[in-house]
């Protein structure tokens, strides 16, 4: 603010010394020249800095206003799974452009708004006597011409820009998500031959950019076109309105110049809205966007009137207690009223048909489903979910393994043995060391991916590892070699799977039928074991299993082998 007032003070000295040393030259009076010369070159020296740290200090200000609002914005974000929950908000589009880009606008150009404000009214305050004093008649004409240009400007020009400025942001965001998710999927899209099927859909979201984009000129060039009249006509209306006088010998011709540089000043004080509509209309676009996404991170997930909601209760053992669980947004009932508790070293395995429920239940144990009924108690924060395709970081290999708590301190031979426990003892080799950063997701197969998930069960042994066919790339050998390793630790395993093989390694099954319907059984009368016969199909020389003569036969179906 003292910089600011500051900078308005030497506004109106430079304007007035202009004005003063233009006379002097019409009067051809030397010695006024350069005393108008002398304290116009010392009020320079002092204004450069002030207007350079001016500068700064805004900038700086609006930079710590950023990573406040950014780091207030990601702890919501991150919050209670709100990155998960506002993924299938369909009302939400690209919180991460809004998080990154928007917030980054906004803090910057708020700053710049506000000041400039602020710098409005004191300008008018500082010029409003000198144009006062010289012609009270252009006092007049100053506002009524102010008050046409804001009319006009926000009457005719405003809302449709607004909103075209809105869906400009929001098809922007969409295409750059379109070129990251080729580049994230560039392996599958090639193996599909896709490019075609990807550029074509790339194509389609820049071709909205570029109609959205034409619709803005063409508002932009009308707002342009009046703009330009409107900013132009006060180079020459004070000197009109006083010309006569000036000719008369009333005024000096130095007071024409200071007329003209306090009506060109408060003008743009009363119009700085109109000087910076296009700025503000995209301004104004961005502020609702983050608006949207901080109502939504504020209101969290509540349950709807007519909806009602999985209770999640901290416990010491997972405990189900007549869970019924829908699918978000469709409601369709998966499960119902199931009942069952898995104590430690009871492992329980899912088995059903696909589309069946069994991830959907896992998710439910995770608190990330939540749509239904009932009450799951679960020891949350000491539990290890392992889905089918595991998450890698960007990171050292040792961060891999310790992820997600990648500040623990363990021991380099501790981690080189764990390696060597999921069949990976090469891996620290091939990658350079352990603190070698790599992009994992791309050197690693998803079978070696896989082990490496595992590895991370090993190194921080939880009370529960749910395992989402977390073996599923893997070989026969290798999965029972992992299930091996996982039994020898203190972990009570939950496990998803259409393997027939992992029977073994679990005490009972909770086997999903269909149409909300469920089973448990004790995994010792449930299929163990299958023996296997040769049978030719037809001639195609498949060995396929004979479910032996238990209980009931598995329905996740025999493996077959060649």
């Amino acid at each position: 603010m003292l910089l600011l007032l500051g900078r308005t003070e030497f506004n109106v000295l430079f304007n007035q010394q202009t004005g003063e040393f233009t006379s002097a030259l019409a009067a051809k009076d030397s010695g006024r020249f350069w005393r108008a010369m002398q304290v116009f070159g010392l009020a320079l020296l002092a204004a450069v800095p002030l207007y350079a740290v001016y500068f700064f200090v805004r900038d700086r200000l609006g930079l710590s206003w950023r990573r406040w609002l950014t780091q207030d914005f990601l702890r919501r974000y991150f919050s209670q799974r709100q990155f998960y929950e506002l993924a299938g908000e369909e009302a939400l589009d690209n919180p991460d452009q809004r998080i990154a880009d928007d917030i980054q606008a906004f803090t910057q150009k708020s700053m710049l708004f506000l000041l400039e404000m602020l710098s409005a009214v004191l300008t008018l305050i500082a010029f409003s006597s000198v144009l006062w004093s010289i012609s009270k008649v252009l006092v007049g004409i100053l506002v009524v011409y102010a008050a046409f240009g804001t009319v006009m400007t926000f009457g005719v020009f405003g809302k449709p820009m607004i909103g075209l400025n809105f869906q400009q942001l929001r098809r922007e965001a969409d295409f750059r998500f379109g070129l990251i998710r080729v580049r994230e999927n560039a392996e599958a899209i090639a193996f599909y031959r896709g490019e075609a099927r990807e550029s074509a859909h790339v194509a389609e979201r820049f071709g909205a950019v570029y109609e959205n984009y034409k619709r803005l000129l063409r508002r932009t060039l009308g707002l342009d076109l009046f703009r330009y009249a409107y900013t132009f006509i006060p180079y020459a209306l004070p000197s009109v309105v006083i010309a006569s006088r000036i000719i008369s010998g009333e005024l000096e011709v130095g007071r024409a110049i200071q007329a003209g540089g306090a009506f060109a000043a408060m003008l743009s004080a009363l119009t700085v809205f109109v000087d910076r509509f296009e700025t503000l209309s995209a301004f104004a676009a961005g502020i609702e966007r983050l608006h949207q996404l901080d109502r939504l991170l504020d209101k969290g997930s509540p349950a709807a009137p007519d909806q009602s909601w999985i209770e999640s209760v901290e416990g010491a053992d997972l405990d189900l207690e007549n869970v019924t669980l829908e699918t978000p947004g469709t409601g369709r009932r998966l499960v119902e009223g199931v009942t069952l508790g898995v104590a430690p070293q009871r492992d329980l395995v899912i088995v059903g048909q696909s589309g069946g429920g069994k991830s959907s239940l896992l998710r439910a144990i995770a608190g990330l489903w939540r749509r239904g009924s009932g009450t799951i108690r679960r020891p949350i924060s000491d539990m290890l979910f392992l889905p089918q395709r595991p998450y890698m970081i960007w990171g050292s290999l040792r961060e891999q393994l310790l992820y997600p708590s990648v500040d623990r301190e363990v021991d380099e031979a501790e981690l080189q043995a764990v390696l060597a426990r999921v069949n990976l003892g090469t891996l620290v080799q091939r990658c350079g060391g352990l603190d070698s950063v790599q992009d994992f997701a791309k050197m690693l197969s998803i079978g070696e991916q896989q082990r490496l998930a595992v590895a991370r069960v090993l190194l921080s042994s939880p009370r529960y590892a749910i395992l989402d066919e977390a073996t599923s790339a893997l070989d026969a050998e290798n999965e029972a070699m992992l299930y091996a390793e996982l039994k020898r630790t203190k972990a009570t395993l939950i496990s998803v799977t259409h393997h027939p093989g992992l029977l073994e390694y679990h005490a009972q099954v909770l086997e999903l039928l269909g149409d909300g319907r469920w089973a448990l059984h004790e995994a010792a009368g449930y299929g163990l074991a299958p023996e296997l016969e040769e049978v030719d199909d037809l001639g195609s020389g498949v060995v396929r299993a004979k479910p032996s003569k238990t209980l009931k036969p598995p329905r996740v179906g025999a493996r077959k082998t060649r």
